[in-house]
Order: structure tokens, then sequence, then C-alpha cells
């Protein structure tokens, strides 16, 4: 099993084997997906649609209804309208 180590600055060398089967090169982004059981997969970020099939799996509870979005949206739009129009904080001076 490849193993890497994390640095100071919070940075991982990927081993050459792993880049490979994950057909990653220099300059590739990489997305790491929250696994149920509370690890992380790391998933190669493609510009294909097709390979986002299963990406989004686990991130859900179940389906949600085009009335829910909808309120969800209307919601977060009220809420930024909210804190737009609320006066900027003024600053304590000590």
């Amino acid at each position: 099993m490849p193993i890497a180590t994390l640095t100071s600055k919070g940075q991982v060398t990927m081993p050459q084997v792993v880049r490979e089967h994950l057909g990653l090169e220099a300059g590739d982004k990489v997305d790491f997906v929250a696994d149920p059981l509370g690890g992380y997969r790391v998933v190669p970020v493609r510009k294909d649609v097709k390979v986002l099939r299963g990406r989004f799996a686990g991130r859900a509870v179940g389906p949600v209804s085009l009335d829910a979005m909808a309120e969800a949206v209307e919601n977060e739009a009220a809420d930024r309208l909210r804190r737009k129009s609320r006066p900027p904080r003024r600053k304590r001076v000590r």
C-alpha cells in the first residue's frame, strides 16, 4: 500500500503508483470526498461530465423535491438581501 507523509504546510506528495492509477499529471486537480464511514476519497477532477457519476453519492440524505429546492433558493436569497441591507458594523476603537 502506497504511503505519503504530510508536511508542516499540510502538503502531501502523491505516490507515483497512485498518480498513474488515477491518470493524474502535474497541474491536475483532485477533490476530497467525505466517505460515510468517516474517511475521504481522492477523486480526480475531470472536465468530462461523465466522470461525475456517483461523485455526490452519500452527500444528500435523499431526493429533494422541486418545491423544496425553490424554497431553499428563496430563503438563501432573502438571507443575502437581509445581510446586504444591514448597516455596516463599526469597528471598536480602543
